[in-house]
């Protein structure tokens, strides 16, 4: 083997990850761009949520359930208290019911039942919502609370009341910025020989939140 062909072997290699490595790093950065920018211009709004400010808008709504469906959940009321420990489910009625007169979705969701009324939370980003059912005069109340587009973002970054698809978005995402960091980290080191200031500034980088939180932070 020649002097020559020795020499390259390293430098193929050092070319091959590099390769490699922008690849990865240019893909997790696709995927993360609108990730990133959602979660960086909700991080300023939350870290100034007491500046901005915020008029909640609220809806209320009332109509009567008629008689052969009230009747129908004064029966199951008591069923309901001794067997689920007062929670349950609307029945399927209650929730057509619901859903063509208020266009609200309440499968899945778990209400309180007690001897006077059916409670239903029903939390929502940016907002807040409930139903009530009164079993003696059967009267259905519905509230709907906005807070704003702004509200609506914010609980996007926390994940408030946003349901699994958002969870396992928040996860996937998550993972593929931990890949665009981890890349970035190993450009930056393929190429530090380079720049001298790669390292200092990574450990600024490091250092100064580091500092904020020991010094600021109690």
């Amino acid at each position: 083997m020649s002097a020559a062909t020795t020499a390259t072997a390293p430098s193929r290699r050092r070319s091959y990850w590099l390769k490699t490595l922008h690849e990865w790093h240019w893909v997790s950065s696709a995927l993360c761009l609108m990730g990133m920018l959602l979660f960086s211009i909700t991080g300023i709004t939350l870290n100034h949520a007491s500046q901005i400010e915020s008029r909640p808008a609220v809806t209320r709504k009332a109509a009567p359930v008629d008689a052969a469906l009230r009747g129908q959940l004064a029966g199951l009321q008591p069923d309901i208290a001794k067997t689920a420990k007062g929670k349950a489910e609307l029945p399927a009625e209650l929730q057509r019911w619901v859903q063509a007169q208020w266009g609200v979705d309440t499968s899945g969701k778990q209400a309180e039942w007690s001897q006077d009324e059916i409670y239903l939370s029903l939390p929502r980003p940016g907002g807040d919502a409930w139903l009530r059912i009164g079993l003696e005069d059967g009267e259905a109340e519905y509230e709907l609370t906005d807070r704003g587009w702004i509200s609506y973002l914010n609980d996007l970054h926390k994940g408030r009341n946003t349901g699994a698809a958002w969870s396992w978005f928040i996860d996937i995402f998550a993972a593929a910025a931990l890949l665009f960091s981890i890349t970035g980290l190993l450009i930056l080191k393929m190429h530090a020989g380079n720049r001298p200031f790669t390292w200092p500034m990574v450990a600024m980088g490091l250092l100064v939140p580091f500092l904020l939180a020991l010094l600021f932070v109690h």
